[in-house]
């Protein structure tokens, strides 16, 4: 476990209640990661260029053609709920 981390109060913080187990285990895992972290940082990055993304990113694109739409009696038919030609879903705004 990384002395210069308290995992209690990093969890503290973060609102979680942790046992005193996984104090241990979360307290490893976080020493592994930041091993990592560290190994990385020793990597010879002048050479790279900076980017955003490590791969190409690029749109795809499709044709936009009208297609036929679903029948609403049958696709209504499939709700769990139904208030005549529409769903009906539980209230999620209170009044």
């Amino acid at each position: 476990m990384p002395d210069s981390i308290d995992i209690r109060y990093v969890a503290t913080l973060a609102r979680i209640a942790l046992t005193d187990d996984e104090v241990e285990v979360f307290g490893r895992q976080l020493g592994d990661l930041l091993g990592h972290v560290n190994a990385l940082a020793e990597l010879d990055t002048a050479s790279v260029s900076a980017t955003a993304q490590v791969i190409e990113s690029r749109n795809v694109l499709r044709e936009d053609r009208p297609a036929p739409c679903l029948d609403r009696e049958k696709v209504l038919a499939q709700a769990p709920q139904r208030q005549g030609a529409f769903f009906r879903v539980p209230r999620i705004i209170a009044e």
